[in-house]
């Protein structure tokens, strides 16, 4: 029997989008029987309450406005795949046969500790834009989506939590290049800017992805506690924490420590980390 894949997608106001999507899962699918989306919907999101897409296994959340964090956890209380992927509604898969490329990585892992993405055709490798989990993984760190992050940092949290693995010599980390996951998004020119996009604040989770530092550290000492067959204590869930507000001086001399000293990731990925939010702090007071 195959294992079961669960497709997370909250969805708002977007309801063509989230067809495209639906419909490109139907077609590229080698196992459709073996594939389900979790629908998450606000609930004055009237014009999306009756999505669907006859073949393809649905389950429909509708609920209150929440954060991406909040309304991914949801999904993923809901679901019950053996391996979850977070997906948005301007994404489209365009490899026949995703699935099953996806299941071969799951089977590869004894353990199931990984995570793995697609090609979104825009950052490529560089970013998990759309994250693959196994269920373990998920139950291991408890919290894989805190509800902190309001739209954005959920694949840098999660890359970040890996790299500090790959740094202690796990490297579970699976980018498939072959697997297109194309993000239709604005920025790269495949859409037009729309009232979801609008509502987003870019940089109103960067103070939330610096306040869970800890947390980060702690998940990949409970994952690779997991992978060398170690007891260790059950994940907490993430702590709720508010955006940090920092002066220029702050994120140049503070973050020298918070990611230039971070004895915990590999130097590449801390420095990359303290050049991309000077630049995003900048960018921010335009």
């Amino acid at each position: 029997m195959a294992a079961l894949i669960s497709l997370l997608l909250p969805t708002r106001g977007r309801p063509e989008l989230a067809s495209r999507f639906m419909d490109s899962v139907q077609q590229q699918s080698n196992q459709l029987q073996d594939v389900e989306v979790i629908l998450c919907i606000d609930e004055d999101d009237i014009g999306s309450h009756d999505l669907d897409c006859p073949g393809l296994k649905i389950t429909k959340i509708i609920g209150p406005r929440n954060t991406m964090g909040a309304l991914n956890t949801a999904c993923l209380r809901a679901s019950h795949g053996d391996i979850v992927i977070l997906v948005n509604d301007d994404m489209v898969i365009r490899t026949q046969g995703w699935d099953d490329i996806i299941r071969e990585v799951d089977a590869s892992l004894e353990d199931k500790i990984y995570l793995a993405y697609g090609n979104d055709l825009y950052k490529g490798e560089k970013l998990c834009s759309f994250p693959i989990l196994s269920r373990r993984t998920c139950e291991l760190l408890t919290d894989p989506f805190p509800a902190n992050y309001k739209g954005a940092f959920i694949d840098y949290h999660l890359l970040d939590i890996f790299r500090r693995l790959q740094h202690a010599g796990h490297d579970r980390i699976r980018y498939l290049e072959n697997v297109a996951f194309e993000h239709m998004h604005f920025r790269s020119g495949k859409a037009e800017m729309d009232a979801t996009y609008k509502e987003r604040n870019r940089f109103g989770d960067d103070g939330v992805y610096i306040s869970l530092r800890n947390y980060r550290e702690l998940a990949a000492k409970t994952l690779l506690a997991a992978i060398r067959g170690e007891q260790a204590e059950a994940m907490p869930s993430a702590p709720k924490v508010a955006a940090i507000e920092v002066t220029f001086g702050q994120i140049v001399l503070g973050n020298i420590k918070l990611f230039l000293m971070d004895g915990g990731l590999p130097f590449r990925w801390r420095f990359f980390l303290y050049i991309w939010y000077l630049g995003r702090y900048l960018a921010s007071k335009k």
